[in-house]
This record gives structure tokens, C-alpha cells and sequence, in this order.
């Protein structure tokens, strides 16, 4: 059986990928370091509790939504609670598991950090597109991951907070 490699399309992309998804990262928690001493994990940890109805989450769905291992969420908010900006409690309506609640210093701090955040990720992914790019990217991002998650049990949904 003749093994099968990427043609070179596909491995030129496929390399670029990998970079981008190095160093976007990168730059966005460089930008976040500066700014306020955080990575860019936390951040969206801040600003899915912030886009939240009562700016809480269970910690389940905020692991979920921000993309982290319930064991990772569990040492980032335990960093933020040391910063006063987020606070664990037991959910009113059934007292099961914990939620994650973001505090009145740690909604000053989203307000700060969004302005720069913004324009961190317009400077790093968008500014460098045409406005048929954007779109042909989100296109190919949609592709991919109607491939990953065809169930969509795993990305944002219609209607969801996306982070800034």
C-alpha cells in the first residue's frame, strides 16, 4: 500500500497553521503579560464569566467554554480568586458542583483589559487580511470544525458570549 503524503498545498498550510497556532497565542498573552500580568487563558476565563448572565458560570461549562481541562480551569480561577477578581460558590438551585463568579474588581478588570485585547487580536490575525480573506478564513474554520464537532458539543454555539 502506497503511503500517502500531504500534496504541497497542503503541507504548506499545514505549516503555516502550526506557526500561527504558536504564535498567536504568544503574542495575545504577551500583550495580556504586559497589560496586566496574565495569560491569555485567564483572560478568557475573565471575559466568559463576564458575558454571563449574573457574571457566573458552573465551573464545568466555563472549562467547556474556555477551551481548559476541568483539572486547568480549577489552578486558573484559583489564581484569579488570589487576585480578588473571581470567587467560587454553590450554585441556589441545587447545591451540586461549584460556580465560578466574577467580582466587581475582576468585571473593572475586564473593562480595562478588553480595549487592548481587542486590539491585540485585530493587529495580530485581522490586519494582515483583506476583508474576502476574513471571510474565506472563517469559511475554512466553520469546515473544519463541522469535521471535529459534528455534534457541536464542543464550540460555541449561536447565541453564545464570545470572548473579546
Amino acid at each position: 500500500m502506497a503511503q500517502r503524503w500531504l500534496d504541497e498545498d497542503q503541507q504548506q498550510t499545514w505549516r503555516a497553521w502550526l506557526s500561527v497556532s504558536e504564535l498567536l497565542p504568544r503574542a495575545l498573552d504577551a500583550q495580556l503579560q504586559r497589560d496586566a500580568g496574565i495569560s491569555h487563558a485567564a483572560y478568557i476565563v475573565l471575559a466568559m464569566l463576564s458575558e454571563a448572565p449574573d457574571r457566573s458560570r458552573r465551573m464545568s461549562d466555563l472549562a467547556r467554554r474556555s477551551n481548559q481541562s476541568q483539572s486547568r480551569l480549577s489552578h486558573t480561577v484559583a489564581r484569579l480568586e488570589e487576585r480578588g477578581w473571581v470567587r467560587r460558590q454553590r450554585p441556589a438551585e441545587d447545591g451540586r458542583g461549584n460556580l465560578a463568579v466574577l467580582t466587581d474588581a475582576g468585571w473593572d478588570v475586564v473593562q480595562k483589559l478588553a480595549p487592548g485585547h481587542v486590539d491585540a487580536v485585530r493587529e495580530a490575525l485581522f490586519a494582515p487580511l483583506t476583508g474576502e480573506q476574513t471571510r474565506v478564513l472563517g469559511d475554512a474554520f466553520r469546515a473544519v470544525l463541522d469535521r471535529l464537532d459534528p455534534d457541536r458539543s464542543l464550540r460555541f454555539q449561536e447565541g453564545d458570549e464570545l470572548p473579546r
